[in-house]
């Protein structure tokens, strides 16, 4: 009873930060981080550790999937080079430089348990660094790419960990078995991850219910981790796979009702998983703390040495990355050469989170006989103190880097004309279609429904250019949801005086909901 109590609290706790947060302005994960830090001191709040199983299984893939559900597939695939770069490169170059940096100032600390760290704190957050790039209004190729990185960055930095544990406890790999096993666990997930896809997108196509729409989408990224490691493969890889796949299919497999039911259910789920996550980052700081024993002088320097050049790698990176692939003719022809801000905003959005908590709960207890003995409880402070250093001073500034260095891009007059010259297509479509089926239905149903299309083939074209305070969607829309509002009420008391049945209630205000939750959309 206990644990669901605490369970309970920590929900309501995440859920006031993060209004709290918005309210001001602020990055929420920060001020759970922070939140979490400050109950952890207080006299009698239960203590929190999370297992990594529980991170790895049931907090990351439904994280990763919605992640891969909302991303552009096209867009994806068009910034392909800088995502791999990236995500498979600079998390190899960060790993490797890292750990042998540490090994150096920690010389009895195996090297293949430096490497570990290494490759714990390399890879970015899925989460932290998008929802940021979008709220700050980065470029869509930007957004992209930091969207793509913390996608599959994460396959990359998980392998390289559990190669390198494995050395720790004595299993030795060289090169090619490390290339080996990186190729085999990602080819594997990619498989499970399209089998999955496929399978899943043919249940979204029979089913007709959105309630059973909603489950199959909650349990397939679970499905997918669960059969991948039991496999052998990359869990990671295969749940991106699978939420790329289906991303793109959404629209040919799901009713309208099942989108957006499904939207809003995964829009909750993501929401109270990374506010209690980060919280509980924050509740476990000051138990970490207390388990260190190694000196603060010397867990200051490896820090400070690990989260520097975390920092410095990615700049060093992301210059040579940016502008020598130009040298090749079909990539320069292909892709405009960017200014050097875009690639200085991309360095500075290096944002760790749930991979590196998870990942850091992995290295192997000393407990064990075949492990030698290595700083196990620094080097978990360690994965922590970047979380906490990159979303404190990162994650705060990056706003304010982005405005200055004026790496922002309005496209919302290229996405109206775009839109207008669709919609006017589609308008036409929409026309033919009715005059094809309209005969024996009364012409004042046609004439209405003729009237609905060219409404909204106006309203696409007036986002153009008018600039007047209400423009006539505008009003549409303030006065129609004033309407929804009255016949709210009129159903309400016709419920309250007996003269309906609950249920027509819940059915007459589900069909204004959807009403007046398009309208919403419209107007975004």
């Amino acid at each position: 009873m206990e644990s669901i109590v605490d369970t309970v609290v920590l929900v309501a706790i995440a859920v006031v930060g993060a209004a709290l947060a918005r309210r001001l302005g602020f990055v929420a994960p920060l001020v759970l981080l922070v939140a979490g830090l400050g109950l952890s001191y207080v006299p009698g709040f239960p203590e929190a550790h999370l297992e990594p199983e529980l991170v790895l299984i049931g907090i990351l893939p439904p994280l990763l999937y919605v992640a891969a559900l909302q991303t552009s597939v096209p867009a994806f695939r068009l910034a392909l080079r800088p995502i791999l770069l990236l995500a498979v490169g600079l998390v190899l170059l960060s790993a490797f430089v890292i750990g042998f940096a540490v090994h150096w100032l920690l010389p009895q600390a195996p090297l293949a348990a430096c490497i570990a760290l290494g490759a714990i704190v390399a890879p970015p957050d899925a989460v932290s660094a998008t929802a940021i790039a979008r709220r700050v209004g980065l470029p869509r190729r930007v957004v992209t790419i930091l969207e793509g990185e913390s996608l599959l960055n994460d396959a990359t930095a998980l392998v390289l960990v559990r190669v390198s544990v494995g050395a720790l406890s004595g299993i030795g790999v060289g090169f090619w078995d490390i290339t080996g096993q990186v190729a085999l666990k990602a080819g594997g997930g990619l498989v499970i991850g399209m089998v999955a896809a496929v399978g899943a997108a043919k249940l979204h196509k029979w089913i007709e219910d959105s309630l059973l729409d909603d489950a199959v989408s909650l349990l397939t990224p679970f499905v997918v981790v669960i059969v991948a490691e039991e496999l052998g493969a990359s869990s990671v890889v295969a749940v991106v796979i699978a939420g790329l796949y289906l991303g793109h299919r959404i629209p040919y497999l799901l009713s309208a009702t099942s989108r957006l039911q499904m939207d809003a259910v995964w829009r909750l789920t993501t929401f109270l998983l990374e506010g209690v996550v980060f919280l509980l980052v924050g509740l476990q700081l000051r138990s970490v703390l207390q388990s260190i024993e190694t000196d603060w002088a010397t867990t200051a320097q490896v820090t400070s040495l690990v989260f520097g050049a975390l920092v410095l790698l990615r700049f060093v990176w992301m210059y040579p990355a940016t502008y020598l692939a130009r040298l090749i003719p079909r990539v320069r022809n292909r892709e405009a050469r960017p200014p050097i801000t875009v690639p200085t905003v991309i360095a500075w959005a290096g944002m760790r989170g749930v991979v590196t908590l998870a990942a850091a709960q992995t290295l192997p207890p000393l407990t064990q006989k075949d492990v030698p003995y290595y700083p196990r409880e620094l080097f978990i402070f360690i994965a922590f103190a970047v979380i906490v250093l990159t979303l404190l001073l990162q994650g705060t500034t990056l706003p304010a880097l982005a405005k200055a260095l004026g790496v922002r891009e309005d496209t919302s007059a290229q996405d109206a004309l775009a839109e207008a010259g669709v919609q006017h297509s589609a308008s036409r479509a929409a026309l033919e279609a009715l005059e094809v089926h309209a005969d024996g239905a009364p012409a004042s149903v046609v004439d209405r429904l003729r009237g609905l299309v060219e409404s909204r083939s106006n309203n696409a074209w007036e986002r153009l250019g008018n600039q007047r305070d209400e423009t006539p969607s505008v009003a549409y829309g303030r006065l129609r949801r004033e309407m929804i509002r009255a016949e709210r009420h009129v159903f309400k008391i016709a419920r309250n005086e007996g003269r309906i049945p609950e249920e027509v209630l819940v059915r007459a205000q589900r069909e204004l909901d959807l009403e007046e939750s398009q309208l919403r959309r419209s107007e975004e």
